[in-house]
């Protein structure tokens, strides 16, 4: 079994199409089902059902794919962890994020990281809580940042950084605008405006509304954190939202409010694998995120 064959396979797997294959790994279509074939000859078995110009994967291929992508990833961490030894400080960090942290936080911690490293480069992946989580247990990623953090994951060790407020956003002329607080329960006759269900800030609301005794009425779902902030903000609901996520300003026509009963925090941080050790210069940036952040906690208190 070669290499070669090993990339060719994945590469057909992920296209379904032997020719769009060929034109992606810029080789002749006559190669790739050369080295396909030569493949299924050692294994003893069929991995693709051929159906005129496209393929499928047969129950066997989609199992020997799974490990084939993982032996990948394996293989890539060793030769980037090659190439890095030389110069940690040069290598590229691949960091998964989720979607409240793309417009503040994520991006403050890798400025002031460049500032130290300048040379470090990123690839940056953003995904659902369960995304994240599921990147990280593959090998596609090493290092995640999501709130809130999971539990009893026995493949991933997490680390809290910070901790933070949901508080309510509401349009500028709600009738609880001027209020200093609000109890989440004065919210209960509200149309809510929020992330659709798989989202875990859904969950979050969900469990925080629901212990209070009501099930918030949802007018909108959207996946995008502006384009929640822009409907209320146009006065089409109110809605529930990490306090790290209006750092930078307010949307128009909008205010946040904090609420006190109850108390609702969620946790922010990073996970890594429980497994597998970090690049170089993944360590890097991991140390660097966890001592940032407890200066700035011990700054902010």
């Amino acid at each position: 079994m070669e290499l070669r064959q090993i990339k060719y396979f994945i590469e057909v797997a992920k296209r379904e199409h032997v020719t769009e294959a060929a034109d992606a790994l810029h080789v002749a279509q006559s190669a790739v089902s050369r080295q396909i074939f030569n493949l299924e000859e050692e294994l003893g078995v069929d991995l693709f059902i051929r159906e005129g110009r496209t393929v499928r994967l047969t129950r066997i291929g989609k199992v020997f794919l799974e490990h084939m992508e993982k032996a990948m990833n394996v293989i890539d961490d060793a030769r980037q962890e090659v190439i890095e030894y030389t110069d940690p400080k040069k290598g590229t960090i691949h960091i998964g994020f989720a979607a409240s942290l793309a417009s503040y936080i994520l991006p403050t911690a890798i400025f002031y990281f460049r500032k130290q490293y300048p040379d470090v480069k990123f690839v940056l992946n953003q995904g659902t809580h369960s995304e994240l989580l599921d990147w990280v247990k593959k090998g596609e990623i090493n290092i995640a940042l999501l709130g809130p953090l999971p539990q009893d994951q026995d493949k991933v060790k997490s680390t809290v950084l910070f901790t933070e407020d949901i508080v309510a956003l509401l349009p500028s002329n709600h009738s609880l605008a001027n209020r200093s607080s609000l109890k989440l329960i004065e919210l209960r006759d509200e149309s809510f405006v929020m992330f659709p269900k798989g989202f875990i800030l859904h969950d979050v609301i969900m469990e925080g509304c629901l212990q209070r005794g009501f099930q918030p009425k949802i007018s909108f779902e959207g996946k995008d954190l502006d384009a929640i902030k822009g409907l209320v903000s146009a006065g089409l609901g109110v809605t529930l939202i990490p306090e790290v996520t209006l750092v930078d300003c307010l949307p128009r026509a909008t205010v946040k409010v904090p609420i006190t009963e109850p108390s609702l925090k969620r946790s922010v941080g990073a996970i890594i694998p429980a497994e597998r050790e970090l690049l170089p210069t993944e360590k890097l940036f991991y140390q660097f995120i966890k001592d940032f952040f407890m200066r700035l906690e011990v700054y902010q208190n």
